[in-house]
């Protein structure tokens, strides 16, 4: 198939399809985000994903596979280390880590605790692996009492650094999480990512607010983005993406407060004449429905995105591609509140496709960036097998 002008992307934030194969490894055998989000929603209807494909990717009760999907389908093992958010775009655009970041189940060490309070003049509570929602909880109120910085971690590699708005102002908030972000690039530290989680209203009532921030290290290697980049393509990133690669091979970005707001920049950017890449990251499962483990919410929201897709397909001509996908799992109904192993699934429609079929089981999360730069020319990734010949 000869090739397309523009390419879109959208990672659903943590939309697993199944454990994968080393799932055990990472304890999460069993995982399975839309299966059981389908399980515990009756009546959750898709119809628009499960037209593209997505029920014939593998079993999904109740949802059924449809004879004629108007998509090709598949899904994808991951084959880097990690299962964060990182790890999973990096691969998607053709990196493979070998090198997990540190994660801290006892929080961070006092050496770092005192070098950012002396750093940013406030002392810290909390440090300690906590849901954003339980942290402010337990120490809400006292931040609020003391002006002390509340530090929070998961099982991911993450610092993240909460203070309520009308105690500790925005701009301060983001200036200490660039100190945390400088004093944990030491090799001895080595964290993923610093997010400013910044929350407001009164005990017993707090709301975090969408003014967060992520800092997050750059890619080890250029990406797929970089490629395109260098041979003058657009590369506009929606949502977090500009975060997870450091704004490294980006030549425009939209952040986003709610994947609602992240579709409609991704429609409205699609109405737009670009030539090259648009790559949105809907981060709303992940964050409000699968760390919290609300199958009911995660569910809503996913009819959310289905309902929207007859207008972003509607953008779409036949020199446009358009590939759906996830960067991870987190099943909401998994032990714990963290990401889960798992494969994703993959989705791939333009108007131009006659008779889509399966893409199989991918290898690899690179295979989106291998295609990626088969369809522009661009210097192919190291890692990742092109699908677009099987595209007709």
């Amino acid at each position: 198939m000869s090739s397309f002008k523009r390419i879109g992307f959208i990672v659903l934030d943590s939309v697993g399809i199944g454990e994968a194969p080393d799932a055990e490894g990472f304890g999460d055998k069993g995982a399975h985000t839309l299966g059981h989000i389908l399980e515990r929603v009756p009546g959750l209807k898709l119809p628009n994903l499960q037209q593209l494909g997505l029920a014939n990717i593998a079993p999904l009760p109740p949802l059924e596979p449809v004879a004629a999907p108007t998509g090709y389908y598949g899904k994808m093992q991951e084959v880097s280390v990690g299962k964060d958010t990182m790890t999973g775009h990096w691969e998607l655009m053709g990196l493979k880590i070998e090198i997990p970041f540190n994660t801290y189940p006892d929080g961070f060490p006092t050496e770092l605790i005192g070098k950012f309070e002396a750093a940013t003049g406030r002392k810290v509570i909390g440090n300690k692996p906590a849901s954003g929602t339980e942290i402010l909880v337990e120490y809400g109120e006292e931040q609020m009492k003391t002006g002390a910085w509340i530090v929070y971690t998961s099982a991911d590699s993450v610092f993240q650094l909460a203070a309520h708005e009308d105690i500790i102002p925005l701009e301060e908030l983001y200036r200490a999480c660039k100190i945390a972000r400088e004093l944990t690039m030491a090799p001895e530290f080595s964290v993923g990512r610093v997010i400013a989680r910044p929350y407001i209203g009164e005990p017993g009532k707090f709301v975090r607010t969408p003014n967060r921030h992520d800092y997050a290290v750059k890619p080890p290697e250029p990406t797929i983005m970089n490629a395109l980049k260098d041979i003058g393509k657009d590369v506009i990133a929606v949502g977090k993406i500009n975060d997870i690669f450091t704004g490294e091979g980006v030549t425009a970005t939209y952040p986003t407060k709610s994947n609602e707001h992240g579709i409609e920049i991704t429609i409205a950017e699609l109405r737009k004449p670009f030539d090259g890449f648009l790559f949105t990251n809907l981060v709303d499962f992940d964050s409000l429905y699968g760390h919290r483990r609300d199958p009911e919410g995660y569910g809503h929201a996913l009819e959310v995105f289905d309902q929207a897709l007859p207008e972003l397909l509607s953008t779409l001509t036949e020199d446009d591609l358009l590939i759906i996908s996830a960067d991870h799992g987190n099943d909401p109904i998994h032990s714990g509140t963290d990401h889960t192993r798992e494969y994703v699934p993959l989705l791939v429609y333009s108007p131009r496709f006659k008779h889509p079929d399966s893409l199989g089981i991918r290898q690899t999360f690179s295979d989106v960036a291998a295609t990626i730069a088969d369809n522009f020319g661009a210097k192919a990734p190291q890692y990742g097998t092109s699908f677009l010949a099987e595209l007709k």
